[in-house]
C-alpha cells in the first residue's frame, strides 16, 4: 500500500514499451527493486547489495540511466541506488544493466524522497541531481529538486566529506541552483570551473540534446562540510 509522501509532479509512463523493455521490467526489475519502506520502517543502504560495498552512492532520477550505468561499470565496489519514477526510463536503465551485467545497482522506482525517511544518518558518500526538470515558471519554483526541504535531507544523509554533484542546462535552474547552494553552511563548494566535468562525469542524452540545440550545461560540485562536534556536558564529581 502506496503510503502518503510528498506530491510527484512530473511524468510516469511515455511510449508503450517494446517487447524488450517490458520483458525488463517484468524479469529484472523486481530483482533489483527497492521495496517503499513503510511509516517508521529503516532502512541500511549497504544491505541492499549481495556483496557489502565500500560505499552507496544515489542518483536522483536517473533518467535514461547511462550514467548509472558507466559509474556502476566503473565503480563496481560501490553500491548505486537509482530513483526514478518514469517507466521508460527504468526499462532504458535495465537494458544497460542486462547488457553490462551489472550487479552493483538497485532501483526504487518511485520519487525518492520517499526513501529517504527510511535511510539512516550519513549513509551516503555521493549523490547525483543531473538536469533534474527545471519547473521554469515562477509559481512552480517549489518543485525543484534543488531547494531547501530536498537539501535538508541530503544534508542529513551524507556523510562528512560526501559529494554533491548538480548538472543543468536550464538558464533559471542555474542560477536557482547556485543561489539556492549559497545559502548552505553545511556544503562547501567545490567547483573549479562550472562548464567543465571531472573525468569521472560521462555525458548523457540530456547533456548531448542540450548541446546539440546550443545551450551550455553547467557542472556543479559541493561537499558536505564536517558536522559540528557534539559537546559532551562535564561529569559531575
Amino acid at each position: 500500500m502506496i503510503h502518503e509522501g510528498p506530491r510527484f509532479f512530473g511524468r510516469r509512463r511515455g511510449k508503450s514499451l517494446r517487447v524488450a523493455g517490458r520483458t525488463l521490467v517484468e524479469t529484472l526489475l523486481p530483482k533489483l527493486a527497492i521495496a517503499e519502506p513503510q511509516p517508521g520502517a529503516s532502512l541500511d543502504p549497504a544491505t541492499l547489495f549481495a556483496i557489502p560495498p565500500k560505499a552507496v552512492w544515489l542518483e536522483v532520477g536517473f533518467g535514461g540511466g547511462e550514467h548509472l550505468a558507466w559509474q556502476a561499470g566503473a565503480h563496481p565496489d560501490v553500491g548505486l541506488i537509482g530513483g526514478e519514477v518514469f517507466l521508460n526510463g527504468i526499462a532504458s536503465l535495465l537494458g544497460h544493466i542486462d547488457r553490462q551485467g551489472i550487479e552493483n545497482v538497485r532501483i526504487f522506482a518511485e520519487d525518492v524522497r520517499r526513501l529517504f525517511p527510511a535511510l539512516p544518518e550519513a549513509c551516503l558518500q555521493r549523490v547525483f541531481v543531473l538536469f533534474p526538470d527545471p519547473w521554469p515558471k515562477k509559481r512552480h519554483a517549489e518543485r525543484r529538486f534543488i531547494g531547501p526541504d530536498n537539501l535538508d535531507q541530503l544534508s542529513r544523509l551524507m556523510a562528512d566529506g560526501a559529494e554533491l554533484r548538480i548538472a543543468t542546462d536550464d538558464a533559471t535552474y542555474k542560477s536557482w541552483a547556485v543561489s539556492q547552494m549559497a545559502q548552505r553552511p553545511d556544503f562547501e563548494d567545490v567547483t573549479l570551473d562550472p562548464s567543465a566535468k571531472t573525468e569521472d562525469w560521462p555525458t548523457t542524452r540530456y547533456e548531448a540534446k542540450a548541446r546539440s540545440q546550443g545551450r551550455q550545461p553547467i557542472f556543479l560540485r559541493y561537499l558536505r562540510r564536517p558536522r559540528s562536534p557534539v559537546t559532551m556536558p562535564f561529569a559531575r564529581v
